[in-house]
């Protein structure tokens, strides 16, 4: 009897836990959208159905950079060889937004064969578990990190550095990782600097810190944007969501407005865009 009542306390004790226990987390569905957003603290990837993203067409001034990132992008997806690209530079220039507008016209040419996963900056450290969830699946992957940087104290590059090229596993066949950031080699001047200053080799410390930008074999750079590229970039909006204003007083509002912020940059040209579309009434996006 002893025994029995035991087991039997045993059985309930187990149950009650697995009550409490919350349930695995379901697997991802990798054909069911074209982007995912990974989820490092779930460990899932969440299906995103409708993508912050502008046509193609509408990114100026940055044609070399398209095609570039264009044919890089098609290879991938046809299945050939193709570089981790780092898009780096100035800010508001269309980075992030070529990333999301490439993978959508490589999409439409190819049959949707690309998912594009957004992994977080502070989650990098993660990135194996992600590869691990993608590895096997027939699809192919673009991964792309926004605004990807690094400070003095972080170390969670060698962990990327590693997975980008010189881990044991590698980075999968079916995988690709496109990142953009403000800073060439990833991390700020004056960390680099420090390093080189304190370090009892400096030129083997400071190729420790940016030899994570090398990983990268596609570099794309993009530079400050001049007052007649501006321009250019406000009417290419304007006639594209056909805002009915003269030419001559849509670039005089639209200097007016750069002079406001102290910047030049096709997000301060979309968000001129966006106040004057919201003025005659236009709309820029779909519902």
């Amino acid at each position: 009897m002893p025994g029995k009542s035991l087991a039997l306390l045993l059985s309930r004790i187990a149950e009650a836990l697995e009550r409490l226990a919350p349930p695995p987390p379901a697997r991802a569905d990798l054909a069911s959208a074209d982007a995912f957003v990974w989820r490092a603290d779930a460990g899932v990837l969440e299906a995103v159905s409708r993508i912050n993203r502008l046509d193609l067409v509408l990114l100026k001034g940055i044609e070399r950079q398209r095609d570039i990132l264009a044919d890089n992008t098609r290879r991938f997806a046809e299945g050939l060889p193709a570089n981790n690209a780092l898009l780096w530079g100035a800010r508001g220039m269309g980075k992030s937004s070529l990333v999301k507008a490439v993978h959508a016209a490589i999409n439409a040419e190819k049959g949707y064969a690309l998912a594009l996963v957004e992994i977080h900056r502070e989650d990098i450290p993660t990135l194996p578990r992600l590869l691990a969830l993608l590895r096997e699946s027939p699809r192919r992957f673009v991964i792309f990190c926004d605004d990807l940087s690094f400070d003095a104290e972080d170390t969670s590059y060698k962990s990327l550095k590693a997975v980008l090229e010189g881990g044991i596993e590698g980075r999968p066949r079916n995988v690709i990782f496109y990142a953009t950031s403000n800073r060439r080699h990833l991390m700020p001047r004056q960390m680099i600097e420090n390093e080189r200053s304190t370090a009892i080799n400096p030129a083997e410390s400071v190729e420790e810190k940016v030899s994570l930008s090398d990983r990268f074999g596609l570099w794309l750079g993009f530079h400050a944007c001049t007052q007649e590229l501006y321009d250019e970039m406000v009417a290419g909006y304007a006639e594209a969501f056909g805002l009915a204003i003269a030419p001559e007083t849509l670039r005089a509002e639209a200097r007016e407005w750069a002079m406001t912020r102290g910047a030049r940059s096709g997000r301060v040209a979309w968000q001129f865009i966006q106040d004057l579309a919201g003025r005659l009434g236009a709309r820029t996006l779909p519902d």
